[in-house]
């Protein structure tokens, strides 16, 4: 009997932090002094059990055993990431071998995320500030792109949102990608915050069926909707885009 142990064709926890570990350590090496208490690999651990776990650093350090103070990873991650290196660089990883996966046809769906800051009020450099929501002012935003495809998310970009961003920006660089797809895309599912005159423009403009919520601003479009179900209604959502209204 042969005694070669075999493959049990599942995917295990320490599989995957470890290969998620070694390619960040790969695409973004991270140049630690010599004395340094931890190393990158450590970093990237508590990085990637952070996501996972979908806590903060600080969490994840306080519960866990023999990891590294929470300040001591901060520290390195505010100093030794580049957020746009960073960006550029996932970007590129997810576009690999895209074309192999998707069909000829796909839908795509494109959303805005604001995970509220609670921090310290002087420390909010790089963040993106919008209404106040969930008891603060201050966020970590990003919009996320990707395809449906069998029930299964490929995500095709990631866009980190800073003051000055807007929603119809952050569409038109998506648009942008979608349009150098090789797949065609069915349509185009938006979250209410693409919802405004701009991004309406642009999607004509790029002409893609596209379903997007209404945010009932105004008595004329609540009095509308207000009336039933099902039916057909017109209505002007006015706005300027390059000047023109």
């Amino acid at each position: 009997m042969s005694k070669t142990k075999q493959a049990d064709g599942e995917i295990h926890e320490d599989q995957l932090l470890n290969f998620l570990v070694n390619r960040l350590d790969k695409e973004v090496p991270l140049s630690l002094a010599n004395n340094a208490e931890i190393t990158a690999e450590d970093i990237y651990e508590v990085l990637v059990g952070a996501c996972a776990d979908g806590t903060s650093v600080s969490t994840l350090c306080a519960s866990s055993q023999n990891t590294p103070a929470a300040n001591t990873i901060l520290y390195h991650l505010r100093t030794k990431f580049e957020p746009d290196r960073l960006e550029r660089v996932a970007n590129t990883l997810l576009w690999k071998n895209l074309d192999e996966l998707l069909p000829e046809q796909v839908e795509v769906c494109a959303d805005l995320h604001l995970r509220p800051y609670y921090g310290d009020e002087d420390d909010t450099n790089g963040l993106f500030h919008s209404v106040a929501k969930r008891g603060t002012t201050s966020f970590h935003a990003y919009a996320t792109l990707y395809a449906r495809v069998k029930n299964k998310r490929y995500t095709l970009a990631v866009r980190r949102l800073e003051d000055g961003d807007t929603a119809s920006s952050v569409l038109a660089e998506f648009l942008g990608v979608l349009d150098g797809l090789d797949t065609e895309v069915k349509v185009v599912y938006l979250d209410r915050g693409f919802y405004d005159s701009k991004c309406l423009t642009l999607l004509q403009a790029h002409d893609y069926t596209y379903v997007i919520p209404i945010i009932r601003w105004g008595e004329t479009i609540q009095q509308e909707l207000s009336e039933g179900w099902s039916r057909v209604i017109q209505h002007d959502l006015t706005g300027k885009l390059d000047g023109h209204s």
